[in-house]
């Protein structure tokens, strides 16, 4: 089908086939996807405002054995430069986080070989204990499914203990595209496809907040990236469904690969890194495609300030999080930011022509940007 009336049909809110997503990725000038991306964005979510959220990363250990390709933040099991995170160190993350009106903290680590779920579920207990007004979301798929390999436990009762000790949402890292050739290639020993899906499937069923990310990049095909927005549109339809709770967003971003073990295997195989132009073709066509995600988030750490605020009109409804910081990204070869204040993204905002909202996980309205100013 030609892209003109592909674009109509989205526009008039009648699905796209993969094939018709296949067809935009190929052929389709980013002029004409951004328009109808940011018409659909509109009506969608309310056209004349941008949300963000107030939040932290925080990097709980580097220790993995996974040795992902395009990973450079990991420490092998002894390294002099590995590290697990002492209470006291959480505790003053999070008081900073607190001090400029932060709502969330986002734990992230690697797959430990050493801590078991009581360790998790400990610290989830001592979290919310401590700090019942910031909400946690941790880990990812590939995460908690190790947790459950180490255990030798069902992934169902790892993730239920999990929920059970306070996690609130389980965030979608890990995911980088889902489609197992490439899987292969960059992270063989991470969790395929299927194992990333049925941690999100049963993270749905238990209630917990979750997010859809997609890592462009890495050489792979066009057919590869329509096969995982179909995956993450194939079970959102289910969960949705099923239980009424799916994905909260999707968000996109480039494969950094500068400083990465994946650098010398991209130089050998000829891989162009993806660029701005690159990624918002592909957030174009994440919004058209995917019809049953409401909100789409721009990457500011990976494609800096005036980028992210052109994705804000090319089908972003939401310009991410605040961060305060960012490790894994950036020591992969990220030259931006990897931390911003929430004044300055506020700013960056309002000059992409919105105002800007401060919300939740869930993307409830938290306060009006003009109150997170002056709490900060």
């Amino acid at each position: 089908m030609p892209v003109p009336e592909i674009l109509t049909r989205a526009r008039s809110g009648k699905r796209l086939t993969p094939a018709d997503a296949l067809e935009l990725y190929r052929d389709a000038e980013f002029i004409h996807l951004g328009a109808a991306a940011h018409a659909i964005r509109n009506s969608q979510n309310d056209p004349s405002t941008a949300t963000f959220l107030v939040d932290r990363n925080i990097n709980y250990s580097n220790v993995c054995i996974t040795d992902c390709l395009f990973c450079a933040f990991y420490r092998p099991p002894g390294d002099k430069e590995a590290y697990v995170l002492s209470r006291q160190e959480f505790s003053t993350k999070i008081e900073e986080l607190r001090a400029i009106g932060g709502t969330r903290i986002l734990l992230q680590g690697g797959h430990h070989p050493d801590l078991k779920l009581e360790w998790y579920e400990d610290l989830l207990r001592w979290l919310g204990a401590t700090y019942p007004d910031i909400e946690v979301n941790a880990f990812s798929p590939s995460e908690v499914t190790h947790i459950a390999e180490v255990e030798k436990l069902p992934l169902e009762e790892v993730i239920r203990r999990l929920a059970a000790a306070g996690l609130a949402g389980l965030p979608g890292g890990g995911a980088e595209i889902l489609d197992d050739p490439v899987r292969e290639e960059i992270s063989p020993k991470k969790l395929k496809t299927a194992g990333w899906l049925e941690a999100m499937r049963i993270a749905h069923r238990h209630g917990l907040a979750t997010t859809a990310s997609m890592v462009i990049g890495f050489g792979e095909s066009y057919e590869s990236r329509v096969r995982h927005l179909a995956n993450l549109r194939g079970l959102q339809d289910e969960s949705l469904a099923a239980h009424g709770n799916g994905f909260t967003a999707f968000i996109s971003w480039t494969a950094q690969l500068d400083t990465v073990p994946m650098s010398g295997l991209a130089r050998r195989k000829g891989i162009r890194p993806a660029g701005a132009q690159e990624y918002l073709r592909n957030i174009a066509i994440a919004r058209l495609f995917l019809d049953n995600f409401r909100h789409h988030g721009a990457s500011w750490p990976t494609q800096g300030v005036a980028i992210a605020q052109v994705a804000l009109n090319a089908g972003c409804d939401d310009y991410g999080s605040t961060m305060m910081e960012e490790n894994v990204v950036s020591q992969a070869g990220a030259n931006t930011m990897s931390s911003i204040v929430v004044e300055e993204m506020q700013i960056q905002i309002r000059e992409a022509g919105y105002t800007p909202v401060q919300r939740d996980t869930r993307y409830r309205p938290v306060k009006r940007a003009e109150d997170a100013t002056a709490s900060a």
